[in-house]
């Protein structure tokens, strides 16, 4: 089993910021290699001398680098192409004594072509024996031996074992260091039916070198698996299994995603499955891959990936949750778990920290809690999770405002598509099973009609002192606002159409133990985080917002009454919050946290943000009336309750600093 891995990423002439970026995070996720191409046509191109003038050494800075040399310039071409052989053989191995002097002290290792047996890559049709190619590479490997280097033979794709022992009958092989490997099990349709695993391939190229040059290390140069479908948690596993196979090292491809205007060999999104491969989006957004690998390298990638799909007996109807690795859904989850039922909780962990709710969960219930790793936007996974429920609490979804604001499409894709996919998988179950889905009070809009007194504010008209009901009109703002929103009006209105059972809570500000507490989705355990470390807090607007939070033990409580009495209720939507006797406007719970900890928080200011509200407090007199449900916790007395636990679960430091 591999102890190291690298990741593969190709930087095009003036990448330079996409370099800075990408850099430190491959750094940071444990990664001991990387593995990048060299252009001989960018090099002969104007500008490409001096872009790997700057490339090369920065790369080689911060991690050990195998340059891929490749791709003949169009000028030298015999077909006018990058793909064809050179019209004068030897200039490839030129080519090569010019990238070792100029460069040969940044890396050990030269990587010589690039999948010769893809014509995108190499132009076999041009050299059906390989006849060209061999004495190209020959002479370019003989002179890297010649001088120091380590020559590596670029892997074929797909793996072709009697391809490489043409090589190794030609000569090539006993010039190599190492042979590299070329498989993305799982994602292109030329492999779906050749590949046999790991062991099996790689044995076959072993079992080739050991008659050519058994010293020859076993690279695997290139392998990945395409997130396209938006399985995340299939991607990180199929990095595990990789570290697994018997080669000596693994460069995974890739990084990033490709960046949206870039278009492959095959042209401009030919295959959306190109434009997903990265361990990070496009934009540098984490993927699970990459946060597990960045939390803490592969031990903490193997705790992960060993979570496995629901197995539950036949004659048992588990609870499913949606987004039950989180805040609301780990607490929901326990609840249900401790009264016996059985649960599902289908996540896909994007979210730093939700595993460990996971391991609380597994901790306390056992058997009975059936961790699902996978995404709402699945929809294969999505149908083995709805196929036995009993009932569905659909939590899952994107939660920040400004995310949404820099990623609206896939705002979209996760709260509305997502939404849409779980109720078209359990229409298809022609099942009738319950439903209730999680909203938001961001529903309603900005509220800037609602005419404001005071400080913090308070509505002028005497009609709003028990606060907002559902008889006001839905006011989309932001995209949050409209994903949210439109999952709120498909959720009512298969209920309407299709007969399923189905009800929405629109939720205020939800606070309470397990709650992660960031700058952009719950405020409440972010201020106290930030608070107990001692660290800054940004206050976006004056401050005085008014919110009624309330406590996670009453949102639950919510939850399970609207599911117990889901026949009378369903088709409707209620409002979920602390009600005006929980309204606190942000300063005040600022004060309040001042008072707990017995130090001020540090704060800063800063403009207001979209989509906020100056007010809103949720009537929730519709929902005490259909369920007899109201609120219990008082916001000082939970806000205590979450501060204990804060501080005995996230953090520990504080008491020690304290008691010092």
């Amino acid at each position: 089993m591999m102890s190291g891995y690298g990741f593969v990423e190709w930087f095009r002439p003036g990448d330079a910021a996409r370099v800075e970026q990408v850099l430190p995070q491959i750094e940071d996720a444990g990664a001991l290699w990387l593995r990048t191409h060299l252009s001989w046509a960018d090099y002969h191109a104007p500008g490409g001398r001096e872009w790997y003038d700057w490339l090369i050494p920065r790369l080689a800075q911060r991690i050990e680098l195998l340059p891929c040399l490749h791709y003949t310039p169009p000028s030298l071409s015999r077909t006018g192409q990058s793909s064809g052989a050179p019209k004068r053989l030897q200039d490839f191995a030129d080519f090569t004594d010019t990238v070792l002097t100029r460069y040969g002290q940044h890396f050990e290792h030269v990587e010589l072509w690039n999948e010769p047996n893809n014509l995108l890559d190499w132009n076999w049709r041009m050299d059906p024996g390989f006849d060209l190619f061999c004495e190209m590479i020959g002479m370019a490997a003989h002179w890297a031996r010649r001088r120091g280097w380590k020559p590596v033979l670029g892997g074929p794709a797909p793996f072709d074992p009697y391809w490489l022992d043409l090589m190794g009958t030609r000569g090539l092989l006993e010039l190599m260091h190492a042979v590299g490997f070329h498989g993305f099990p799982g994602t292109w349709d030329s492999e779906q039916s050749t590949w046999a695993g790991w062991d099996m391939h790689l044995g076959e190229m072993r079992t080739v070198l050991d008659r050519h040059n058994a010293a020859a290390e076993i690279w695997i140069t290139e392998t990945g698996y395409s997130t396209w479908r938006n399985d995340q948690m299939e991607q990180a596993r199929r990095f595990e299994r990789a570290t697994r196979a018997p080669a000596d090292r693994l460069y995974w491809y890739g990084w990033q995603d490709l960046q949206p205007d870039v278009a492959v060999q095959e042209g401009l999104w030919f295959d959306p499955r190109h434009y997903h491969m990265g361990a990070t989006t496009a934009e540098g957004q984490p993927k699970l891959l990459a946060r597990l690998l960045t939390d803490g390298g592969l031990a903490r990638l193997r705790e992960v990936t060993c979570l496995s799909a629901p197995a539950v007996a036949r004659h048992v109807r588990p609870m499913l949750i949606t987004g039950g690795a989180g805040f609301i859904g780990a607490n929901l989850a326990d609840a249900s778990l401790a009264d016996g039922q059985e649960v599902i909780v289908l996540d896909n962990l994007s979210r730093a920290g939700v595993e460990q709710n996971l391991a609380w969960l597994e901790t306390r219930h056992g058997a009975r809690l059936h961790p699902m790793a996978a995404d709402v936007r699945d929809e294969q996974a999505l149908s083995d999770a709805v196929r036995e429920a009993s009932a569905v609490v659909h939590l899952a979804a994107q939660t920040a405002v400004t995310t949404s604001l820099l990623s609206p499409s896939e705002d979209f894709e996760v709260n509305a598509r997502g939404t849409l996919n779980l109720l078209e998988t359990l229409r298809a179950t022609g099942r009738r099973i319950p439903l209730v889905f999680a909203s938001t009070n961001k529903v309603y809009g900005c509220l800037d009609d609602v005419p404001l007194q005071g400080t913090p504010p308070r509505p002028v008209t005497a009609a709003l002192a028990r606060g907002l009901d559902e008889s006001r009109p839905l006011q989309f703002a932001t995209p949050y606002g409209c994903s949210k929103g439109v999952a709120d009006q498909y959720v009512l209105d298969y209920a309407r159409s299709y007969g399923l059972p189905a009800a929405v809570l629109r939720m205020s500000c939800i606070y309470g133990p397990r709650q992660l507490g960031t700058e952009d989705q719950g405020w409440v355990a972010h201020f106290l985080i930030r608070s107990l470390q001692d660290e800054e807090i940004t206050i976006y607007g004056t401050g005085q917002q008014v919110r009624d939070i309330c406590e996670i033990s009453d949102a639950v409580a919510a939850y399970r009454a609207v599911l117990a009495g889901i026949d009378g209720l369903s088709g409707r939507a209620f409002n979920l919050g602390g009600g005006p006797g929980n309204a606190v406007s942000l300063r005040e719970v600022l004060a309040e946290i001042e008072r707990l900890i017995a130090r001020r928080p540090r704060l800063r200011t800063d403009s207001w943000r979209a989509g906020d509200q100056a007010w809103f407090v949720a009537d929730t007199s519709a929902l005490r009336k259909a369920t007899g449900w109201q609120p219990h916790v008082p916001w000082r007395e939970g806000l205590e309750t979450l501060a204990r636990w804060l501080v005995r679960n996230r953090v520990p430091g504080f008491l020690e600093r304290v008691e010092a």
